[in-house]
């Protein structure tokens, strides 16, 4: 086109334009995803009384990771700067239970996801929770929480309630945004040398969190949701893709 590559930075600069860049996405084909959405997101913009909200999730597999060299900072034209190669202490899944009323979180460590830490889990849910209020519990779709003994479980304690999230669809169960600043402020930039360091780490950073606590805000209606995925759909079924 005779136009120099300079020129070119400049339009892209200008009109705020990054070709370069590339994403994914996932459409649900859960069946259910309109009740799903509605049943969800209702829990929380007007959740019910008497009752409390837990979002749900685990995060398997956290490795205690040991850098073969230490960590250099960044210094003034040199980003940080860690080791590719690194030793391996042990994983550890964390189970967390996020108040959607207060931003708190219920936690526990444990070696495995299986059915029976799930039950487990809930377990300790149920110990932590005012025994006067129902319990609504925002989960995914794994088979490890609609596994026969987790059912036994509910059926042995009715106050409990299990909602499910719509296939392919963690944005939408809050507690996925507990983990990521799990993620960003613990275990980013983390060393661990041993398993333990590793959930002591884990432990203190969600004391201090719970310490600390505010609920995460939720702005969207199912509507507005369901109105933009329908929206987007639109876009990418036309000629051009």
């Amino acid at each position: 086109m005779g136009i120099s590559p300079a020129s070119v930075l400049r339009i892209w600069h200008a009109f705020g334009l990054q070709p370069w860049r590339t994403e994914t996405f996932k459409i649900s084909p859960d069946p259910f995803l309109i009740d799903k959405v509605s049943d969800v997101v209702g829990l929380y913009l007007a959740p019910p009384a008497n009752a409390a909200v837990f979002a749900v999730d685990e995060k398997p597999q956290i490795q205690a990771l040991q850098r073969t060299a230490p960590v250099l900072p960044m210094i003034p034209g040199v980003p940080e700067r860690r080791s590719f190669d690194y030793v391996r202490h042990g994983t550890v899944d964390p189970f967390a239970a996020l108040n959607t009323a207060t931003g708190k979180v219920i936690s526990k460590l444990s070696a495995q996801h299986r059915a029976v830490d799930f039950r487990d889990f809930l377990d300790e849910i149920d110990r932590q929770t005012d025994k006067g209020l129902a319990v609504h519990v925002i989960c995914d779709n794994l088979s490890a929480h609609k596994a026969p003994v987790v059912h036994r479980w509910l059926l042995a304690h009715p106050r409990f309630q299990l909602h499910f999230t719509p296939t392919y669809s963690p944005w939408i169960n809050q507690v996925e945004r507990w983990f990521a600043e799990l993620e960003r402020r613990c275990l980013e930039r983390g060393v661990f040398c041993s398993l333990e360091d590793l959930k002591t780490a884990l432990e203190d950073w969600i004391k201090v969190r719970n310490d600390q606590a505010r609920p995460f805000k939720w702005t969207k209606t199912a509507d507005q949701i369901l109105d933009r995925i329908c929206r987007y759909c639109d876009r990418i079924s036309e000629p051009g893709h």
